[in-house]
């Protein structure tokens, strides 16, 4: 009998949906536990560094023979993980979080390696609470950190809401939080010298959706592609159609391979109008338009939006990271600007 009720219990599907959830919940648990430890030693070991070194018994010149030495003698004595570039980001653990509950449980040792590289405070505030709230992996973060996203979206605001974005993150509350210029689409893999169809770059960005959502930010749901309208006797199909879920409202992009044109603005604000009369339902917010090219000229765009009362905006599209010392140079000058007035 003992061995028929065995029987019946392995192949109990509620019973093994049970014990599965338990102990996932359980592994969940015990990682999130073991990151703890594992933060708050490395916090320890860079604390013990700093503190040996402001002791006076080491000239700063010093500091990275220390390094060195300390790291083969730790590897000697208790194996991998002490390298000479893991102890110097555990000592800049401890400087860019003197108090270690300040540091983020949510986030894993690989998580602040990576976020530590930034080069400023601001940088470093705001790659933390984007890992928070967007809960990307250590490879989504290394994607946006690379494609230089802080930078991309400080340079549309003022100082008063850069520092709101390295404290907060991004908060999403207006349709211009979406918006970036440039988007980065380094990930197609696409040359810049490489001719190319519109209709390719399209097929690229689907195939590569989930790292295209990456980019366009955290709200985005795919609707449709080549999303079909019917005006009178005229068929119009507008390229990418998603659907913002914290917006609650539809997005339109429409992609060109060159330079955007002021027929391009006039024909997504066609598409806006009839979105909002015949696509809009009960609860949804007016439709956000985005023309994607390759490049832009801002008086002809300027001239093309002026009175536009639509939701409408125009940016670049990049097939390569964007060059970082020029993007901190201009983060740089609007700081500046900014204390001088």
């Amino acid at each position: 009998m003992s061995e028929k009720k065995l029987t019946i219990s392995v192949h109990n599907p509620e019973l093994v949906s049970k014990i599965g959830e338990l102990l996932l919940q359980s592994r969940q648990q015990a990682g999130r536990t073991v990151n703890t430890i594992l933060l708050q030693t490395y916090w320890q070991i860079g604390r013990h560094i700093v503190e040996f070194e402001q002791k006076g018994e080491l000239k700063a010149e010093y500091g990275d023979e220390l390094l060195l030495k300390l790291s083969r003698d730790l590897t000697t004595a208790y194996g991998k993980g002490f390298s000479r570039s893991n102890l110097t980001y555990m000592r800049r653990l401890f400087i860019k979080f003197p108090k270690s509950e300040t540091l983020s449980h949510k986030l894993s040792w690989s998580h602040y390696f990576e976020i530590l590289k930034a080069d400023s405070d601001l940088e470093i505030g705001f790659y933390i609470k984007q890992c928070e709230k967007e809960r990307w992996s250590v490879r989504e973060l290394k994607r946006q950190m690379k494609s230089m996203l802080f930078h991309r979206l400080a340079l549309s605001k003022d100082k008063k809401e850069i520092l709101a974005l390295a404290r907060q993150g991004l908060q999403i509350q207006k349709p211009e939080d979406i918006i970036k210029d440039p988007y980065v689409l380094e990930f197609l893999g696409i040359p810049t010298a490489q001719k190319y169809l519109k209709g390719e770059l399209e097929e690229k960005l689907l195939q590569n959706l989930q790292i295209f959502l990456l980019e366009l930010g955290k709200g985005f749901a795919f609707i449709g592609r080549q999303y079909k309208i019917n005006i009178g006797s005229r068929h119009f199909f507008v390229d990418l159609v998603f659907y913002h879920r914290i917006l609650k409202c539809f997005v339109l992009i429409d992609l060109k391979r060159g330079e955007i044109d002021h027929g391009d603005v006039g024909q997504m604000n066609l598409y806006l109008n009839y979105f909002r009369k015949e696509e809009n339902t009960e609860g949804d917010n007016i439709p956000i338009g985005i023309v994607l090219g390759a490049y832009k000229d801002h008086i002809l765009i300027e001239y093309a939006t002026e009175n536009i009362s639509n939701q409408l905006f125009v940016s670049k599209y990049q097939l390569y990271l964007p060059d970082k010392k020029m993007l901190s140079r201009e983060l740089e000058k609007i700081m500046e600007l900014q204390n001088d007035e």
